[in-house]
């Protein structure tokens, strides 16, 4: 059985040969199960969630697994496979569940310590981690045939969480600082330039088999901002701003004029120009980087980010495709779990232009920051009407269906960690708070031409 917080009132119903009249009083005269309020609502989210990377790590890394099957039926025995880019988020949710008390912070650091010392042995290419690490042995496990080096856009989103846990350590007692150590180390050795390949553009892989053949640049826009953001911020191996402005922004072309009801999409969306992209997009580049007052010369990134989601949204509600359940308390489509036509489970990225009437929970709660009336509605009707469908043993599952009466009741890394996260943003905003006051982020953000209204940056 699944605890929750919410105290159920238990009510003793009549065995088969009671008196027709004694049940119907006893309906008549039912008290209402107590409504969480929104505070404990979130509460309750935040802390199941936070066991995805709590209690279902992977054992030997501490790491976050790429997925949780609580049924343990992984394919191709995938259990000990850890995921570089979810580990990050993760390393923020354990700072989040440390601040929350979800975990003692002893124990929080002693977790902390231990991933410090799997990652500093674990394969590295050019300082760079891979997209997925074996937890037993720390050599890679191919993403694909040529992907099976460095992944710098994985790696970005480890060492965003790597600086927030620095931070939250740097003054504490002398093992947290001596972790906090570690962590920075770590994040330092990363060699962002040598991913220019001598290019004014970053390159999202790098293999020692293949090289440079998967050939993949980062151009905007999509969820790679922070990859950028990391480069320019790192003190030994930073790129030049001309690789942001040339490349990332593709010489000034990443600008759109397009508008969905009546919102500006703001920057060009690779592959999804009319609605914007698949929600993640929203998530991950911001986990760390707060985009309240944000702007450089192509964006205001809370407008960008709250345009993207609110167009999301009204997809939703317009519900143009008729499927049963979307609505105000019904929204939010990114990449996940899917449904396949024959009944099976899948994986796709889901958004208005690529829409199989299947929501992610985490696009409408990981933007609660954006949109917290619409995403609370959408946790309270999710947890509240569809608890048996919807949640499990790490919070809600990764997606669901009410057309089809589906869900999948598993999880992904990488779709819970900005649910733990975000909510702590929207909280407290301590993750946001710790990564934008690290030094190096403010410089890198100011060699790039960002300026902030909450935070200096020189």
């Amino acid at each position: 059985m699944i605890r929750f917080s919410l105290l159920l009132l238990s009510f003793a119903f009549l065995s088969c040969g009671s008196k027709e009249t004694d049940k119907k009083e006893k309906e008549e005269n039912k008290i209402s199960v107590e409504k969480l309020s929104d505070e404990q609502l979130l509460d309750v989210v935040q802390k199941q969630t936070f066991k995805y990377f709590w209690d279902y790590a992977e054992p030997n890394s501490g790491l976050a697994r790429e997925r949780y099957h609580p049924d343990g039926n992984y394919p191709e025995n995938d259990a000990h496979i850890v995921t570089t880019g979810g580990s990050g988020f993760g390393l923020m949710a354990i700072v989040s569940g440390m601040s929350r008390g979800y975990i003692s912070k002893e124990d929080g650091v002693k977790r902390l310590d231990k991933i410090a010392d799997f990652l500093a042995k674990a394969d590295r290419f050019h300082g760079a981690w891979s997209h997925w690490i074996d937890g037993n042995t720390g050599k890679v496990k191919p993403f694909g045939t040529k992907d099976n080096g460095g992944d710098l856009v994985e790696t970005s989103f480890l060492v965003s969480g790597m600086i927030t846990v620095r931070e939250y350590l740097k003054d504490g007692s002398t093992s947290e600082k001596a972790v906090a150590q570690k962590f920075d180390a770590l994040w330092k050795g990363v060699d962002w330039q040598w991913f220019t390949n001598g290019k004014n553009v970053l390159y999202w892989h790098w293999s020692p088999n293949y090289a440079w053949q998967m050939n993949f640049p980062l151009e905007g826009y999509n969820e790679c901002l922070i990859t950028y953001i990391m480069a320019a911020s790192s003190p030994n191996h930073s790129i030049d701003a001309k690789a942001y402005h040339e490349g990332w922004a593709r010489g000034g072309a990443i600008v759109s004029s397009n508008t969905k009801y009546n919102l500006p999409l703001i920057l060009k969306h690779n592959g999804a120009a009319e609605f914007g992209g698949p929600l993640f997009w929203a998530h991950y580049s911001y986990v760390g980087l707060d985009p309240n007052q944000l702007t450089d010369k192509y964006a205001n990134y809370w407008d960008l980010n709250v345009n993207q989601v609110k167009i999301d949204y009204q997809y939703c509600v317009e519900n143009p495709n008729k499927f049963k359940g979307y609505g105000a308390d019904f929204w939010g489509l990114t990449a996940s779990y899917s449904r396949n036509p024959d009944g099976s489970d899948g994986y796709d990225a889901h958004m208005p232009s690529n829409d199989k009437g299947v929501i992610s929970p985490t696009a409408g709660v990981s933007s609660i920051v954006y949109t917290p009336k619409e995403s609370i509605a959408l946790m309270r009707n999710l947890y509240e009407n569809h608890k048996e469908l919807t949640w499990g043993a790490a919070g809600f599952y990764d997606a669901v269906s009410l057309e089809h009466n589906w869900s999948a009741k598993k999880y992904l890394a990488i779709d819970q960690g900005p649910e733990v996260v975000m909510i702590e943003n929207y909280r407290s905003g301590l993750l946001w708070k710790l990564f934008m006051n690290a030094p190096e982020v403010k410089q890198g953000l100011q060699k790039l031409g960002f300026k902030s209204g909450k935070y200096e940056i020189q």
